[in-house]
């Protein structure tokens, strides 16, 4: 299987790339050279982290039939001060809303993703630590 993605410049340092025939456009700020016309390429992959954890979570759950309000996925980075700066570590924060939520049910979903089903989260690993963290409301 084969994964595939194109980006194209379009000026400056403005990109525009077809993912799954869906537009994203990336740029940077204007005091690095970009017009601020997309986001930046490293928070994309925090994006990526949130959203395959977060469909694994989600799917998870709801074959454990747990009653679930809302769901949101933050993911907090660390990266380094000095060039090639990169990530050297992240932090998958849960929010899992509803009325009685088993945090075991929770835990045990975040540990599926984390450690069978999310590929963003196997690459990642490989690279630098991922910390978890889940937070129920009710």
């Amino acid at each position: 299987m084969k994964e595939s993605i194109k980006a194209t410049w379009l000026n400056d340092l403005s990109f525009e790339a077809e993912v799954d025939g869906h537009k994203i456009y990336l740029d940077t700020a204007a005091e690095h050279g970009g017009k601020n016309l997309g986001p930046r390429p490293k928070p994309l992959m925090m994006v990526a982290l949130a959203g395959c954890t977060g469909m694994d979570v989600a799917a998870i759950l709801k074959k454990m039939r747990v009653d679930v309000e809302s769901l949101s996925i933050e993911v907090e980075g660390d990266v380094t001060e000095d060039h090639p700066k990169r990530f050297e570590g992240m932090k998958v924060i849960y929010r899992v809303k509803g009325k009685d939520v088993p945090l075991a049910s929770v835990e045990k979903a975040v540990m599926l993703s984390k450690d069978k089903y999310c590929g963003v989260s196997a690459n990642y690993s490989q690279a630098f630590p991922i910390a978890h963290e889940i937070i129920i409301e009710e």
